[in-house]
């Protein structure tokens, strides 16, 4: 069954610096924090956002991001593959970090990876 081709949903909007997300419908200038006034990075539609006291947790979702990833892993109609590995911890973040210097592959490459030392 299809997940997505049945409903049109919203992808999330996350403001790191704030730490604070919202389910947006896209739009052509993007979307801007209504606390601080910064744009939002778009986060996907399978993005669970931490608690905003969870500081270690927003770190790992900043690198995330910042990385240009976003959380979600299945196609447009939601049932073509599962969803992609996304680090949670800040062991888990720092474990890709150190196997893409120590590698040479780039970081967003590595963070999609559940094993950071084997290759695709």
């Amino acid at each position: 069954m299809c997940r997505y081709a049945e409903k049109t949903y919203k992808p999330h909007y996350a403001c790191v610096r704030c730490r604070v997300a919202f389910k947006r419908h896209p739009g052509p200038g993007g979307h801007r924090c209504p606390r601080c006034a910064e744009p939002m990075l778009c986060a996907g539609r399978d993005f669970a956002a931490p608690r905003r006291r969870d500081t270690s947790a927003w770190t790992v979702v900043a690198a995330v991001l910042n990385a240009g990833l976003r959380y979600e892993g299945r196609d447009a109609c939601g049932c073509g593959r599962d969803r992609s590995f996304r680090p949670r911890t800040r062991a888990q973040l720092r474990a890709r970090r150190v196997a893409a210097a120590r590698t040479g592959v780039p970081l967003a490459e590595v963070l999609g990876r559940p094993d950071p030392w084997t290759t695709p």
